[in-house]
């Protein structure tokens, strides 16, 4: 049966109560073969000045081939991450599936997963980061009672508190620790899936696990993207579209991966089948390949802008081992979950770039030889570029 049609049974048929005592099997036993692949990280030295240690562009690189010998590499938690003892307490109790999402700067409501089966909703891990902007606005509503939210349930959400005073000053930053570093978090769960607070569920996260990961044998699942095919395609719409406010440090993103060995998508790089996903869910399986992608993607994020969708393919093509990694089509996306707005901001606040700021604006012709390069492969011999940013 297609996974496009196993991910619409119902969670109560004999296809979820096998993939049930699968997920249990598995959880009993010791996974040998994925401790064996684990990575060591670069531990802080209590002199950082940053989360996530923003190192130079030819130190992040050099972490990209593994080759056969254990590699150290840096994976953020360089300085604390201030959560409680209570809220990692109950992370580590996560033994299977954890789906996580963040909400920051009071930027998406709270949904509520739907097409949950019943040993998904008693042992299932679902936990919800959120900062003090958030809660207070969730207090106002009178969702939580703030003087005592460290473990607040909101449905089948475990709501944690994050203070973010020595984190990062933009909150979609902060997002990105919990969407990329989920194994660090969750170091006895098996799995996770990302879900952005702006989508919910609509299928039970162990049979998407199990359909999307499990039976396709790989590390990593994540949709197409609806449009694009190619990193530069989204490089200009993000300038275009206004998603990030610093088109100079977007120029400067992409003339890096240009010049060290990004390429538009062709055939070539097949099995994968695009070079832009869709990030608003990901579902991984912990250990090997997809811990060092994830690592490797934080790391891209903290030294240049959160918008994942730009340094994707380059760490996905540099680095090695490859990852094994299924893009499911648009369609798989559109069935298994729901997308919403953003809460709007009168000052354009919120998780992103101020609609209002002023942007100075890049074109194609200041791009170096590298990314003219890499237009004329992606547009043929003779095409024109289309200046989107002038």
């Amino acid at each position: 049966m297609s996974t496009f049609l196993r991910l619409t049974l119902p969670s109560f048929s004999s296809d979820y109560q096998e993939v049930v005592r699968e997920f249990e099997r598995a959880v009993s036993r010791k996974n040998t073969t994925e401790v064996a692949l684990g990575l060591r990280y670069v531990q802080g030295t209590g002199r950082e000045q940053s989360f996530g240690g923003n190192f130079s562009f030819a130190k992040r690189v050099s972490f990209f081939d593994r080759g056969e010998d254990d590699l150290i590499v840096p994976c953020g938690f360089l300085t604390d991450l201030p959560i409680s003892e209570l809220g990692m307490a109950a992370m580590d109790k996560c033994r299977g599936v954890v789906v996580v999402s963040a909400v920051f700067n009071d930027h998406d409501k709270i949904r509520q997963p739907r097409g949950l089966g019943s040993e998904t909703l008693a042992s299932g891990c679902f936990f919800m980061f959120v900062d003090d902007v958030t809660l207070t606005s969730l207090a106002y509503h009178k969702v939580v009672d703030r003087k005592t939210q460290q473990l607040t349930r909101i449905g089948v959400w475990r709501l944690v508190r994050v203070p973010t005073e020595n984190l990062y000053e933009n909150p979609a930053m902060n997002g990105v620790i919990f969407k990329y570093l989920a194994h660090r978090l969750f170091v006895n769960a098996r799995f996770s899936v990302w879900v952005d607070a702006k989508m919910q569920l609509v299928v039970d996260p162990l049979l998407l696990v199990h359909a999307l990961v499990v039976e396709k044998g790989v590390d990593l699942a994540v949709s197409k993207h609806p449009f694009f095919v190619n990193a530069m395609e989204e490089a200009v719409a993000t300038a275009a579209w206004k998603k990030w406010r610093d088109v100079e440090g977007l120029r400067r993103q992409i003339e890096n991966y240009c010049a060290h060995g990004l390429r538009p998508w062709s055939p070539e790089k097949l099995p994968y089948t695009s070079d832009v996903p869709d990030t608003a869910i990901i579902l991984r399986r912990h250990g090997g390949a997809s811990d060092l992608f994830s690592c490797l993607m934080f790391n891209e994020l903290d030294a240049f802008n959160p918008r994942d969708q730009l340094a994707f393919a380059y760490v996905r093509d540099q680095m090695r081992p490859k990852i094994k990694m299924n893009m499911f089509e648009v369609e798989v996306f559109e069935r298994i979950a729901v997308e919403y707005r953003h809460n709007l901001k009168r000052d354009g606040g919120g998780p992103g770039p101020v609609a209002r700021t002023n942007t100075v604006r890049a074109k194609f012709d200041s791009l170096n030889g590298s990314c003219r390069e890499y237009l004329s492969e992606m547009w043929g011999e003779g095409g024109e570029p289309r200046d989107h940013l002038a």
